[in-house]
């Protein structure tokens, strides 16, 4: 067991009806870390949030945060801060007035509420009526109202929706300065490239299921350069390919090989050598954005 904001997912499924939303999924969440939680639109990330926060039952499985499920935390919104899909907020109320409906709620004083503003930024907007708030500012409320009781771990979906450039670039600093106090945290979109420069850790899911679990760092030194090599003789382009034991993948069209783990010198002169005529060689790097879409795409294609 642990009590130092460590989330763990063991096994965990939600089914509704006959839809698995979530598939026998499992990984951990480190405190003093960023952590990515990635993959496409329904992908089941919003209803594992859900079941960590006791929101949703799991169908079986287990979620804890710290070593308990939420239910058993005895001051679960000291512990936890989360925002989950659109805030809500009541658009005749001030941004200082929202968070102190919440303030007796979380067991903090009135006081509170200014810090968090000032801590988001939203300072000169305390007295604003928050039907004025755009939709980053909203963004940005929502998340003081995470941080009202000081939390040890942060459950946040889609924080950087409806940021601009700016409040992207802020909300990197702001959640990589939580994560340096020891701090955990979950953050959720679907793509990768948004929280790429934020996040130390990833976890990938499609389907409900898990696509990958690792550092970024591990992610990027999965990435491979794809060789394309393009020549009027399909015939002969398969049998070099075939004969050199190159990993190809179906471009749709045997006139065109899309070739891993080979670089394009090596693959220009066996073409040279065996006098296959190539109309292009190119290399392309996927990049984390493309390698997200590979494992995505492996796991959509092993459920359908």
């Amino acid at each position: 067991m642990t009590s130092d904001g460590t989330i763990i997912v063991e096994h965990l499924s939600k089914s509704f009806g006959p839809v698995r939303a979530v598939d026998d999924l499992s990984f951990e969440v480190a405190p003093g870390r960023v952590t990515g939680f990635l993959g496409p639109n329904g992908a089941g990330k919003t209803t594992t949030l859900r079941m960590l926060l006791g929101l949703v039952r799991p169908t079986s499985g287990v979620a804890t945060i710290g070593g308990e499920a939420y239910g058993q935390i005895s001051r679960p919104l000291r512990t936890v801060g989360a925002a989950l899909e659109a805030a809500s907020f009541h658009p005749g109320r001030t941004a200082l007035d929202h968070l102190r409906l919440y303030t007796p709620q979380v067991g903090v004083p009135d006081a509170r509420a200014s810090q968090v503003l000032e801590l988001v930024g939203l300072s000169e907007a305390a007295h604003r009526r928050v039907g004025g708030f755009s939709l980053g500012m909203r963004q940005r409320l929502a998340l003081a109202t995470t941080l009202l009781g000081d939390p040890r771990v942060l459950l946040l979906d889609e924080p950087a929706n409806g940021l601009d450039p700016e409040g992207i670039r802020w909300l990197r600093g702001f959640l990589r300065a939580l994560a340096a106090e020891g701090r955990t945290i979950l953050v959720s979109s679907h793509v990768l490239s948004e929280v790429e420069q934020t996040v130390d850790d990833v976890v990938i899911i499609a389907r409900g299921r898990l696509a990958h679990a690792s550092s970024l760092a591990e992610l990027a030194g999965m990435a491979r350069v794809q060789v394309r090599a393009v020549s009027p003789d399909a015939a002969g382009l398969t049998a070099l390919v075939d004969r050199s034991a190159w990993t190809r993948t179906d471009a749709g069209d045997p006139r065109v090989a899309d070739l891993w783990d080979v670089d394009a010198a090596t693959v220009g002169a066996a073409a040279f050598a065996a006098g296959l005529e190539l109309h292009e060689l190119s290399s392309r790097d996927p990049g984390l954005e493309g390698l997200f879409l590979q494992l995505v795409g492996a796991v959509e294609s092993a459920v359908a």
